[in-house]
């Protein structure tokens, strides 16, 4: 049941359930570090899901816009069974479905993952309905079924999942074993309820929330948490933004500025908070402005497509201001250059392939390192500070 008498985010009790994230890195992660990322293709899938995706905005239905899972992520625990078998997942608020390969999987990128079985679970029950997802970088596909699925000491009872009989090659070596949705109801695309509102319809939450603080590259104590907020993970006061469309974590973003001029998101833009993609994107003639205007301010050598720039001009480059309900959000050149061995630096901005009429911005990974995000269902509302 319940737990009765809290006071809003407090950080007390068995109320707040925190889950432990690790921040990995993925093979193309690992390539561009060791300078071996030339002719390595990070897209396989790409053409046929975009086509997929367009087929869908043709028929006016909801579909993911990014989710490119082959640079850094956070993953968590999760068990799913009776006994329990245990998971590796992404926490994607970017996403609704939750999915784990299964031991019937026939596709080489299984054979790098824990697979379910469902034989020794004494809660499994199939349900004969078949189901596929498209990414950006592949496609999963299998049947559905329900179990028990487990968090911390949550467990959810007849939780609908899918179990992958086929995984696009590219997911082999993702350093992930399944992706667990976040996002609201409607971006299902089987019409399954998502985890967390089966925790707050089981009654396991006392608050109809969850939380990310998302550490700094190198560092420990990235996490998730669930049915409240620890104060500790931020700093100041949160400042909460309405949601402007319940299916992902849609909002309205102001602009984004350089040395307080407008440099993308000119007289407002709607901006996804996704913490299934790591990076930064957008349109990509606003992206592109941005990364001129980084070449403007740096020096030595620079790679227009890549993004690249000398390190050395993390000195002098400007602040980029996401400007998002009235406030400012600022993230230093540290925070939106990635520094590769030597003196290299990439972009963290990537354009968005062109799939709407009405550009949006994905507030990714970069971008939720430096502010700590609550996502408040029962007011449909983010609450953003500075993490700590």
């Amino acid at each position: 049941m319940k737990c009765l008498g809290v006071l809003w985010l407090a950080a007390l009790s068995e109320c707040l359930v925190k889950i432990p994230l690790r921040q990995v890195k993925s093979e193309t992660e690992e390539l561009r570090e060791k300078y071996l990322l030339k002719g390595y293709s990070g897209k396989q899938g790409d053409r046929p899901a975009y086509e997929y995706l367009r087929q869908y905005l043709n028929e006016d239905k909801t579909f993911t816009p990014l989710r490119n899972y082959q640079d850094m992520a956070y993953v968590g625990n999760i068990s799913v069974g009776t006994p329990p078998q245990s998971f590796k997942v992404i926490f994607d608020t970017g996403s609704s479905e939750l999915w784990v390969p299964s031991i019937y999987c026939s596709s080489l990128a299984c054979t790098n993952h824990q697979v379910f079985n469902p034989e020794p679970s004494s809660t499994f029950q199939t349900s004969y309905k078949t189901f596929r997802i498209l990414y950006s970088s592949g496609e999963v596909s299998g049947f559905l079924a329900s179990d028990n699925v487990q968090i911390g000491n949550l467990i959810v009872v007849n939780q609908t999942l899918g179990l992958t009989l086929k995984e696009a090659d590219v997911m082999k070596n993702g350093p992930f074993d399944g992706i667990l949705g976040l996002a609201f109801p409607g971006l299902s695309h089987h019409g399954t309820t998502p985890f967390f509102d089966n925790l707050w319809q089981q009654g396991l939450l006392s608050q109809e929330v969850f939380a990310f603080y998302l550490s700094s590259k190198g560092k420990e104590g990235s996490m998730v948490m669930f049915g409240g907020v620890d104060p500790t993970y931020y700093t100041g006061e949160l400042k909460w933004v309405p949601v402007s469309r319940p299916l992902y974590w849609q909002i309205t973003m102001d602009s984004i500025s350089m040395n307080g001029e407008v440099v993308a998101c000119h007289g407002s833009c709607q901006a996804i908070v996704d913490t299934g993609t790591s990076l930064l994107a957008g349109p990509a003639t606003d992206v592109l402005n941005i990364q001129e205007r980084i070449r403007g301010f740096g020096s030595g050598q620079y790679n227009s497509k890549k993004g690249l720039v000398l390190c050395e001009a993390k000195n002098i480059l400007p602040d980029i201001v996401f400007t998002i309900n009235g406030a400012d959000y600022p993230l230093a050149a540290s925070a939106y250059l990635h520094q590769i061995p030597a003196t290299a630096c990439y972009s963290n901005f990537r354009p968005l392939p062109d799939l709407s009429k009405s550009p949006f911005w994905v507030l990714g990974d970069v971008f939720l390192r430096r502010y700590f995000s609550v996502f408040d269902r029962g007011s449909n509302r983010i609450g953003l500070a500075p993490a700590v």
